[in-house]
């Protein structure tokens, strides 16, 4: 229950701190989305509404109006001791929860359908990969991070309009994979970004020697194996405070239903 202070004319409110400290949080959420929607509009073409479902500004904009809801009702539900709020609350929370569980015990069990679902999420990424400044940092990032290039192997970036190794094809990047694929050059201090211009024509092995040719869905799998410790870690930093809300916005609730029948 929130620390009520007496007004003038006898009346209980809440304390100004904790109205502004419980107010601050959905405040912070719509500045976020209002920050996101500024930037969707800005990079608003036509080739940018193809990739609209893979745009990480969409996806954030949409994570970002269920965090609000979701923290709204909270929030205002425990402010004003709303029962239809707080119930609301509890049960978007509890749907989120059952969501992510149902989601990751599918993928858990139905790994090679989920395997294949990202690699179709990766192919319009990497068809995309010109167009979107976005995406195209996205990739590269990911390319870097697990030292891989394309979804199964370096020859995916033909998919791409630019990099496509056919001999049709008037790109001067024709048959090349992205700088982020290029193994690092010790010393370097300027990132030479035509390192992958004619990869697609070599053999694996010679390939090697300058990009890291392995698929990023292998180097995947072998860093989820080679770090379930960090992996569950998450999972369960992810679902205790969600556990938590849910829990506790039923306790409230069931306080505030006492309180209503001690009067009554």
């Amino acid at each position: 229950m929130f620390v009520k202070t007496p007004t003038n004319n006898g009346q209980e409110t809440e304390s100004e701190p904790q109205r502004d400290l419980l107010l601050r949080q959905p405040l912070d959420q719509i500045f976020s989305l209002l920050l996101q929607l500024f930037i969707l509009v800005q990079k608003a073409t036509d080739t940018v509404r193809d990739t609209f479902l893979i745009d990480p500004a969409v996806i954030l904009i949409v994570v970002g109006v269920v965090m609000f809801f979701i923290t709204f009702c909270g929030c205002i539900g425990a402010l004003r001791e709303n029962i239809r709020l707080l119930k609301t609350f509890s049960f978007t929370l509890t749907f989120v929860f059952l969501t992510q569980l149902a989601i990751s015990i599918m993928g858990f069990f139905y790994s090679d359908q989920t395997r294949d679902a990202l690699g179709k999420f990766v192919k319009k990424a990497i068809v995309h990969y010109r167009d979107d400044l976005d995406l195209q940092n996205l990739m590269d990032y990911i390319q870097k991070e697990f030292k891989c290039c394309g979804w199964n192997n370096y020859t995916d970036w033909s998919w791409n309009l630019y990099f496509n190794c056919t001999h049709e094809n008037p790109s001067t990047e024709r048959c090349a994979v992205p700088y982020s694929c290029c193994t690092p050059v010790p010393g370097e201090t300027v990132v030479n970004t035509m390192c992958g211009f004619g990869v697609q024509t070599q053999k694996y092995l010679e390939a090697n020697k300058l990009i890291f040719p392995v698929g990023c869905a292998d180097k995947a799998v072998l860093w989820i194996e080679s770090h379930l410790l960090l992996v569950g870690a998450l999972a369960l930093g992810l679902a205790l405070p969600q556990i938590a809300g849910i829990v506790l916005s039923q306790i409230l609730i069931s306080q505030i239903q006492d309180e209503i029948t001690s009067v009554l």
